[in-house]
């Protein structure tokens, strides 16, 4: 079952039309011919491109299938740099928590406390919320992009042809989750939510006075020397080396294919705003599984998981999702998608084997069956 925790589900839907591809495994790659089947799949189903780095006992290997650009035919590189989604999630999630081990704040500290009067309305109250509720998605607090006409202005054509390169502060994000009556109430179910993570990041400026992705940067992309990773904030451009990102803008996968390569990322905020590629993920999520970023009383916080509803086997913990694959093996990592960009990243609890891909396109491709593949054997 393939739990995408994107920022446009609407448009991660199955396809049928197909492209050619071609594969390139770095030197002594060997071992992964499973992976490199499950990614030429997904081309076949419709992908334009994936792209696809992991390392484990043996090194490093990477692999790319189909074309960077529908134009020109340019194949996807290695290198490539794409828009990750919600995997920035776990690294908002990481500096709430780095501000919790140096007692700036507690994940039972309610969101008023920090934000006062900006979860108000139609039976949401800040009070009543907590941190932890944030960022494990049990506060109940509603989805902004669930919100029709937000869906319609900024991620579906008409609108997002329009809008495109608009500036959303977050407060008007947070604005468009309140004007609907919260999912439950606070703690008493699990319901995935962006509005959660945007409050995160509200959170992360009201603590340190500074940007959330500086924040990041100082804390997380500077130790690592992640170089490929930034948090864009209205920079509408993709860093180079990367390959242009496609989409339907349509909750079907029929119909024209648009370029969304630029875009204004604001409105997803600390949701899903971050750029990276496969070897910083990778990097980013042995580092922080291996200890590396967080002191062991937060690392084990980070891992306390709550069921997901209606997917067995997953299970969230803050800004971090468990996984059980079809063989037994349970990887750590989150998911993400965002216009044009379907990306995954996970890693094995000992920080030993991890595997990061992104497509091109974000209507069709099973990158599911690409970690069974790279995990399990296929």
């Amino acid at each position: 079952m393939n739990v995408r925790m994107t920022l446009v589900a609407a448009t991660a839907v199955a396809l049928s039309a197909a492209l050619a591809g071609t594969a390139l495994a770095a030197p002594g790659g060997g071992g992964h011919d499973a992976t490199r089947e499950a990614l030429r799949a997904a081309v076949r189903d419709g992908v334009p491109g994936a792209t696809a780095a992991a390392r484990d006992a043996h090194g490093g290997w990477r692999a790319t299938e189909g074309v960077g650009d529908l134009r020109t035919g340019e194949p996807r590189s290695a290198a490539d740099r794409y828009r990750v989604g919600s995997i920035t999630k776990t690294f908002v999630a990481t500096v709430l928590l780095q501000l919790e081990a140096e007692d700036r704040l507690s994940l039972a500290d309610t969101v008023d406390t920090w934000l006062p009067g900006t979860v108000r309305g139609n039976g949401h109250d800040g009070r009543e919320v907590t941190l932890r509720q944030l960022l494990n998605h049990t506060s109940g607090i509603h989805d902004y992009t669930s919100d029709e006409e937000f869906g319609r202005t900024y991620l579906l054509k008409d609108g997002f042809l329009a809008h495109r390169y608009d500036t959303l502060e977050p407060a008007e994000l947070v604005a468009v989750a309140m004007a609907h009556a919260p999912d439950f109430a606070p703690g008493t179910s699990w319901q995935y939510s962006n509005t959660n993570y945007v409050l995160a990041g509200m959170v992360i400026e009201e603590v340190t006075g500074r940007p959330y992705g500086a924040e990041i940067r100082d804390r997380i992309l500077a130790p690592l020397r992640l170089r490929a990773t930034s948090v864009p904030g209205t920079r509408a451009t993709l860093p180079r080396p990367s390959s242009r990102a496609y989409s339907k803008l349509a909750p079907t996968a029929t119909g024209p294919t648009y370029d969304v390569t630029r875009l204004n990322p604001s409105w997803a905020y600390a949701a899903g705003e971050m750029v990276s590629d496969s070897a910083d993920l990778n990097r980013f999520y042995r580092a922080l599984l291996g200890g590396e970023l967080l002191p062991p009383e937060q690392l084990t916080a980070m891992k306390t998981t709550v069921e997901v509803t209606d997917a067995p086997a997953f299970r969230y913990g803050l800004g971090l999702m468990d996984r059980e694959l079809s063989c037994g093996v349970h990887v750590w990592g989150h998911d993400g998608g965002i216009h044009g960009s379907l990306s995954e990243a996970v890693t094995t609890a000992d920080a030993r084997h991890s595997l990061a891909l992104n497509f091109n396109g974000d209507w069709a491709g099973d990158s599911d069956a690409v970690l069974e593949a790279e995990f399990c054997g296929g």
